[in-house]
């Protein structure tokens, strides 16, 4: 598969060719698809795109993706159908990586007493939610738009909370969450604290790099709720890119 000759997410492009695949009778319903290290290799990408692509089929009701066991045919697609993509999980938690560290850097410097002790309630919150049987998680929702909030930027907090938005109304991140909490991947509450701190401490800096902490270790556990195996690899290249960013200043 060409990399260079799509404008589109490479994720979608692998997307329709296996559908295609599928129109033609090459996976039959009930059949395992190919491993995510196979596929990778056959189309010359990474294998978080593989993943992401599959999540997509599973979203459209093909396959049915099993942790540890696999993708599994289900259903076929009709000729000349195409699939009605939305916004992925990875795509909401990669723009969310990159909005909201900035969003606690600035809020460092604007953020009132108030609004602190309000996000010290939030920690609290969210542990009782983790500890709730199918908690709706609604205290982290709460936490970052606080802390967007406290930026006093309307652009800002506009854009943080469309991305809530949009985590909650993806069909494919919804699945992905469900897929999470199957886990028993929930919101870090020692993360959200040290966030907390920095912010109290006043310092942007380590204010953004909380954040990212935070963020990152959210975006790989999609990644291992989708397949746990491949996260080593994410891992290092998630760290690259956070030492690439940690010498950025306001």
């Amino acid at each position: 598969m060409d990399n260079n000759t799509t404008q589109d997410r490479l994720y979608r492009e692998l997307a329709r060719t296996l559908i295609t695949e599928l129109q033609e009778g090459r996976y039959p319903i009930g059949t395992r698809m190919p491993a995510e290290r196979e596929l990778a290799t056959r189309f010359d990408v990474s294998r978080p795109v593989i993943r992401e692509a599959l999540i997509a089929l599973e979203v459209q009701g093909f396959i049915e993706v099993r942790i540890g066991s696999g993708a599994h045919v289900v259903a076929l697609p009709g000729q000349g159908e195409t699939p009605d993509f939305g916004v992925s999980a990875m795509e909401v938690a990669e723009a969310r990586l990159l909005f909201e560290p900035e969003a606690a850097a600035l809020a460092a410097s604007q953020i009132t007493d108030s609004e602190l002790d309000e996000l010290a309630t939030l920690v609290d919150a969210i542990e009782e939610e983790n500890n709730t049987v199918g908690g709706a998680f609604h205290a982290d929702r709460a936490f970052h738009t606080l802390i967007a909030r406290s930026t006093r930027n309307s652009a800002i907090l506009e854009t943080i909370d469309r991305l809530w938005e949009q985590r909650l109304r993806s069909a494919e991140s919804v699945l992905l969450d469900a897929k999470v909490r199957e886990i028993d991947v929930r919101p870090i509450v020692e993360h959200h604290a040290a966030i907390l701190e920095a912010l109290r401490s006043r310092d942007p800096v380590a204010s953004r790099v909380a954040m990212q902490r935070h963020l990152t270790a959210a975006l790989e556990g999609l990644l291992i709720a989708s397949e746990a195996r491949a996260v080593a690899e994410v891992r290092q290249a998630l760290a690259a890119k956070r030492d690439r960013t940690a010498h950025l200043k306001i």
